[in-house]
């Protein structure tokens, strides 16, 4: 055992320990064999007795001019500016201002919870996240020592903004204009904000060269999940131990080291492997270990480190992190064959061009009432990303949690043009810290306690607060339900008092829209729309478009094809289902094309119909636009030319478009082209129906909506060219109707019948959970009718899959036949061109219309 130092502090500790330590462990024992809940034990409430509680002051008449300034601010600010979007669906009105939140971190989770139990009219929400599973950093450890799973330990982003009716924005962003009030994303156009609050957490330190590199940083923690289960996959195939080195002394550096010991241990042990007597996990910190925390919880976890076999290097530092070696600051190396970056991370590196205040290490500075140290006012900071002048604390998951309320108080107060209060962090705080296995050592102040006994206590208050995010909503969502009032009127009022003469007349406006061509949207907005996007690349067909976009008129003039040609007309139209617009505008365009790709015609030119929610001109504006700027690359990668549309006020967002390709007279491929002999070939995986369904009642995994999202955006235009080539005969495009019903709508034109082999269709990670479940889309009972062309239809539709064969499909795939010798080259080239989950479905066979669907290729003639 390593000796500790011994204060009058540690003296006195350790003899309150040897007194109360028994108590506790019978306590927690008796406890726990009855199944008392941990919120009720007496631990808990000794642990937490001294926490103070957060306070909050109010901003007085005396305070600094910046501070008072904030009603003003709010009162009178341009309005101009708009956001991406108007809220579908929600009930409350025009929107008047948007408040955008940078960052799924932990303070800006509880915001959205507390927008979505108490909701502003007027006020519509933005997250924007780069991850839709944010980690919770006090069960990394337990994520790593192999005791959580991935969902337990990440809150559900999507899922949190449905509860809070919230848009959700999957991007990265690269910078902040606080001028034009802006975030700029790459790839695609800024979302403008009225209210910003940042909250993007911290990136690896690229000081020591390689770290970033070579090394896996352990923050963020979503890139650090996937490179560690690569590293376990690792471990476990290896024939001998890995070594593992972890740099950085802090208290994350201690416990990934000694929850991925054991991990290691315990993962080699069921594979079979032996251990060697060599000790496989090195830590190092350049100065002491767990520098900041209490001689007794140094000495506690030094000690279990010991006792586990990790070794612990103090005052080494790391020169150069090399391919499989650490070259240190006293020129010896230390070979690895995983490195893991724990040390101090640093701050995005765009914040010091944002123009905002920043520490000397990049962080945003903010004052006590959490807004940006030297303004804007409009602009708030939280967790790691940000420093308190007034405050400092250390970067730590406990403050950014309590930041969260009062944040949300200012945010609502500052819409009102209310004064602020201030925000005073907690002096004292528990840290519960894992040794490896399911032990801990608890510290508040000068208390510290150890011992396997707090491990439940620690695994209470982690999942309770994770409950707060995932099944509590559920139970937040039936009590509001059950307690529902009317939208409080007040409340709108005073946004729109706040925000100015045009928020009113646009509150009153709305009672009252006009229809027919009263309905259209204004000229002035669709003039700007029109300049903002982008000028149109040039594209084959160009010089047959006599009027255009670039001069426009009633209507768009084409030249007619050149002779032996045909022209192809096509149409699309939904309201949205996506609450990003951008997206929803590329997903438009998208499924409006693929009619034109799946006979194999060539787009030309697309007239579009929009629908926006009535609101602000500027917000009326950055909806059109935002859908339109999305659709407008997907119709150039294409070669389609946007040369004209129309535009009106509505309920709710809705985008379609009309689509005129041209093609070689006889060259085009029709649904009635099946022959019998062919393979039948789908060229992506189904299920965005359900999926999406479930999103709308909160039962989809965010990573099943990217999932989806991504494969609705994928253009099918790649596809029916090498169809083409490989001989196909007949396609059309799986969509509304689903995959029976299209089918149908091939073999029956075709005279022929189709064997469909139903365990070879591919499906959207997460759709079969979802259709299991029992969600299925609102078109489903409608598809489901397509049974009656079954031959063995009361068998098939028995079958897990036969859902999955009717769920409706936006943006969907290909379906075609093409010569059985053909399909495996088919697949190969598909699957090399991007499509990755494309299949050989089934084949075609003489008949009349009819489809018989096989559970495995045994049952196949």
């Amino acid at each position: 055992m390593l000796p500790g130092p011994r204060t009058e502090c540690s003296r006195s500790h350790c003899a309150w320990v040897a007194t109360w330590r028994p108590f506790f462990a019978k306590q927690s024992a008796e406890r726990a064999s009855k199944g008392v809940p941990f919120k009720d034990s007496p631990v808990l409430r000794l642990l937490a007795h001294r926490a103070k509680p957060t306070r909050t002051t109010s901003l007085r008449l005396a305070a600094p001019t910046s501070s008072r300034q904030i009603s003003s601010f709010a009162r009178y600010s341009s309005t101009q500016q708009g956001s991406s979007a108007q809220m579908e669906g929600s009930g409350q009105g025009p929107v008047l201002k948007d408040v955008v939140l940078l960052g799924g971190g932990h303070s800006h989770v509880e915001v959205l919870r507390r927008f979505g139990m108490d909701p502003m009219p007027g006020v519509r929400v933005t997250l924007i996240t780069k991850d839709v599973h944010t980690p919770y950093s006090g069960m990394l450890p337990g994520l790593v020592a192999g005791f959580y799973t991935f969902d337990e330990c990440h809150i559900d982003l999507a899922q949190l903004c449905t509860f809070a009716s919230a848009r959700m924005i999957h991007a990265e962003a690269i910078g902040i204009d606080k001028q034009s009030m802006v975030v700029m994303l790459p790839e695609r156009p800024p979302i403008a904000f009225d209210v910003l609050s940042v909250d993007i957490g911290i990136t690896p330190s690229k000081a020591i060269p390689g770290s970033n590199s070579i090394a896996t940083p352990v923050k963020p923690i979503s890139g650090f999940v996937d490179r560690f289960n690569r590293l376990l996959e690792q471990a476990i195939r290896s024939e001998k131990p890995l070594q593992i080195c972890v740099v950085g002394g802090g208290a994350g550096g201690v416990e990934i080291s000694l929850a991925l010991n054991h991990r290691l241990k315990s993962e080699r042990q069921k594979a079979g492997k032996q251990e060697g007597a060599k000790r496989n996990v090195s830590l190092f910190s350049k100065g002491q270990i767990l520098q900041g925390h209490t001689p007794a919880a140094r000495h506690k976890l030094l000690r279990l480190a010991q006792e586990e076999g990790v070794e612990m290097r103090e005052g080494v530092g790391i020169k150069q992190v090399q391919e499989g070696r650490l070259v240190l600051e006293d020129g010896l190396e230390q070979y690895f064959d995983e490195c893991l970056w724990c040390t101090q991370a640093s701050a995005p590196s765009w914040l010091t061009t944002t123009g905002l205040q920043t520490d000397k290490l990049g962080f945003l500075s903010i004052n006590e009432y959490l807004q940006a140290a030297s303004g804007p006012p409009n602009i708030f900071a939280v967790g790691d990303v940000a420093t308190s002048t007034a405050y400092p604390r250390p970067k730590a998951g406990v403050f950014a949690v309590r930041q969260g309320p009062p944040l949300t108080d200012n945010i609502r107060r500052f819409l009102q043009g209310e004064d602020l209060k201030a925000f005073k962090p907690q002096t004292s705080w528990l840290s519960l810290i894992t040794g490896g296995s399911k032990y801990v050592v608890a510290t508040k102040g000068w208390l510290c306690l150890e011992g396997a006994w707090l491990w439940p206590v620690k695994d209470y208050i982690d999942r309770k607060f994770m409950s707060m995010y995932s099944t509590g909503l559920d139970q937040m969502e039936a009590k509001m339900a059950a307690s529902a009032k009317p939208t409080s009127k007040a409340k709108e009022q005073g946004v729109a008092a706040a925000a100015g003469p045009e928020a009113l007349a646009a509150v009153s406006a709305a009672k009252m829209r006009c229809g027919g061509c009263g309905g259209k949207v204004g000229a002035s907005i669709l003039s700007r729309v029109l300049q903002r996007l982008p000028r149109a690349k040039s594209i084959p067909g160009d010089s047959d478009i006599l009027v255009g976009l670039d001069a426009p008129d009633d209507t768009a003039v084409i030249r007619p094809p050149p002779a032996g040609h045909v022209i192809v007309q096509t149409v699309d139209f939904f309201r949205s289902f996506v609450d990003d617009p951008y997206v929803f505008g590329a997903i438009a365009a998208n499924h409006a094309l693929g009619d034109c790709h799946a006979m194999g015609a060539q787009a030309q030119t697309a007239l579009a119909v929009a629908v926006v929610p009535f609101g602000l001109d500027s917000k009326m504006e950055e909806q059109l636009f935002q859908m339109l700027a999305g659709a407008f690359p997907v119709l150039q990668e294409a070669g389609c030319a946007l040369v004209g549309g129309h535009t009106s006020e509505g309920q709710e967002a809705s985008l379609g478009f009309s689509v005129t390709g041209i093609a070689k007279e006889g060259s085009l491929m029709s649904k009635g082209g099946m022959q019998a002999g062919q393979a039948i070939i789908l060229t992506k995986p189904l299920g965005t129906g359900t999926i999406m369904a479930a999103a709308m009642r909160r039962r989809a995994k965010g990573r099943w909506i990217t999932g989806a999202l991504t494969s609705m955006q994928q253009s099918s235009a790649q596809a029916a060219r090498i169809l083409k080539d490989h001989g196909a005969t007949a396609c059309t495009d799986v969509t509304g109707f689903g995959l029976v019903g299209h089918l149908v709508e091939m073999t029956r034109p075709s005279q022929v019948s189709a064997e469909i082999n139903m365990s070879n269709i591919p499906a959207l990670d997460g759709a079969m959970e979802c259709l299991a479940a029992g969600v299925v889309s609102s078109m489903h009972s409608q598809n489901a009718k397509a049974s009656a062309a079954v031959t063995n239809g009361k068998q098939a539709i028995q079958h897990e899959t036969w859902p999955l064969m009717v769920d409706p499909q936006t943006g969907g795939g290909l379906l075609a036949s093409l010569p059985q010798d053909k399909a495996d080259l088919c697949i190969q080239a598909l699957q090399k061109a991007g499509y990755s989950e494309a299949a050989t479905i089934g084949r075609v066979t003489e008949g009349s219309g009819h489809i018989v669907l096989q559970h495995s290729q045994n049952e196949m003639p």
